[in-house]
């Protein structure tokens, strides 16, 4: 499909092009061949110029011819062909022209020619192309001569019509040369670039296409079992109080799951079609984390984790109980902390609060699925900490959110991709019974990116996971 659709691109680009080029080609031919017409037309006009100053004028003797009623004068005015024409033989010899003097009755008279020309003779000063034999054109200008208001002759300037085209000949195979070797070009280059252009919506198409395929896969599995399960709940004509409730649990746990699946899709479909509407205010993170945090507790303390909540605030100076003890559903937070990759280049700021400009219902959502994937893969007894701090990162000011847990952690292979839309790493990954859609990371992907941010994952096998965030900060007023 796709290769078909290149060579119709690189087709349509290619005749595009020829069209063009042919066009350029073919109004530039006529432009110098009307030039080159012209400027033989005015060397013939000025030939004619030249030979018309030179003529020789004599008066002729009245002579009396007999007539049936009256007298006819014969003209009073006469051209001296021999002494006009003696001079102007050799200079238009050289020229490749040729004269020819009629009489006033169209009589041939004298001519630089070896042969009359076959060719009718009639006034035309704006010059015309006759041809005199099969193989011979010529380019021609007829003017009228007249002296004091009597008609002297005629005078015929001609150009070999091969001379006139010779350089349009030449002009005119370099063009067809050149447009054939351009269109070659053109259609090799616009292979090329077909094949950059279709290169995104090749993999535009795989995306949705696997996007698609994912789906259905997350999506045909719950519908079954549900479908399974409510098959089994209505065929029992007596069913167990128990093993039905078991069923129906299954069933809710499963609708739940659809629907943050479905909820999922939804806000990754809408907001890269940009029908989310991002409201930007002024947030103040450390209490937007101190309320994810404390929503985080009960799945928490039911695996028996510690969940630590650390941040540095602008006023405060002294660093207060960092950890709680396992059990407790407090929220654990301090006032200063160490940077928590000191290695990275990265200073920290006392100077400004947590404060930032975003989505308040996004970044919630950010934070509580970095959270919450956190809980989920790290095995009971272990630690999450979510750490917060104005931090100053190649000059500009941040504000860094780091989730580390000791969970499982990923493999390198995993953590190339950890934002992959459906990836889960391995069944073993999968530590509770409600997993999850593999939607998380992509979806913190979107927002963070949303907000201008960065977003990071640092992750070792059975050493534990950190995804850093870091938004761009805002001074308070």
């Amino acid at each position: 499909m796709f290769q078909a659709t290149r060579r119709r691109l690189a087709l349509w680009y290619t005749a595009v092009t020829a069209v063009l080029l042919l066009l350029f080609a073919s109004g530039f031919y006529l432009y110098v061949r009307t030039t080159l017409v012209e400027r033989v037309d005015d060397t013939l006009n000025h030939v004619v110029e030249i030979v018309e100053r030179s003529l020789v004028i004599e008066p002729s003797p009245r002579q009396i011819a007999p007539s049936p009623t009256r007298l006819v004068p014969a003209p009073s005015l006469q051209v001296n062909v021999e002494a006009s024409f003696r001079d102007n033989a050799h200079t238009v010899e050289d020229d490749h022209i040729d004269l020819e003097w009629f009489s006033p009755a169209g009589s041939l008279l004298w001519s630089t020619l070896s042969e009359p020309l076959a060719v009718p003779l009639h006034v035309n000063p704006a010059g015309e192309t006759v041809r005199v034999s099969q193989e011979g054109v010529l380019r021609q200008i007829t003017e009228q001569v007249e002296a004091e208001g009597q008609v002297l002759g005629y005078l015929r300037v001609s150009h070999p019509w091969f001379e006139v085209t010779k350089p349009s000949r030449r002009l005119m195979v370099d063009l067809a040369l050149g447009t054939s070797l351009m269109v070659g070009a053109v259609a090799a280059i616009g292979w090329l670039l077909s094949g950059i252009a279709m290169a995104p919506v090749r993999d535009s198409y795989q995306q949705l296409k696997q996007f698609t395929a994912d789906a259905s896969h997350e999506l045909r599995n719950p519908i079954a079992v549900i479908q399974t399960n409510a098959q089994v709940a209505l065929s029992d004509p007596e069913p167990d109080v128990d093993t039905q409730q078991r069923q129906f649990q299954v069933i809710e746990r499963l609708t739940r799951r659809l629907g943050r699946l479905v909820d999922d899709l939804l806000f990754l479909a809408r907001q890269e079609s940009g029908l989310i509407a991002f409201t930007a205010s002024s947030i103040g993170l450390e209490g937007l984390l101190a309320d994810v945090v404390e929503e985080q507790q009960v799945m928490a303390s039911e695996k028996q984790i510690d969940l630590v909540y650390d941040a540095v605030l602008a006023e405060a100076g002294a660093r207060t109980a960092a950890a709680r003890p396992k059990g407790s559903s407090a929220v654990a937070i301090s006032a200063t902390v160490a940077p928590l990759n000191p290695a990275k280049s990265t200073t920290l700021d006392q100077h400004h609060a947590l404060i930032i400009g975003g989505d308040t219902s996004q970044l919630t959502r950010l934070f509580t699925n970095l959270i919450g994937n956190a809980v989920q893969y790290t095995p009971a007894g272990g630690q999450v900490t979510v750490q917060a701090q104005a931090i100053k990162h190649q000059g500009q000011a941040w504000v860094q959110v780091a989730v580390q847990d000791t969970g499982i952690g990923m493999d390198e292979e995993a953590l190339s991709h950890a934002f992959d839309r459906f990836y889960r790493a391995d069944p073993a990954r999968h530590r509770s019974g409600d997993q999850g859609t593999g939607l998380g990371l992509a979806i913190a992907k979107v927002i963070v990116e949303t907000h201008r941010g960065q977003i990071a994952i640092d992750s070792q096998p059975h050493q534990g996971t950190t995804v850093t965030v870091l938004l761009p900060r805002m001074k308070p007023a």
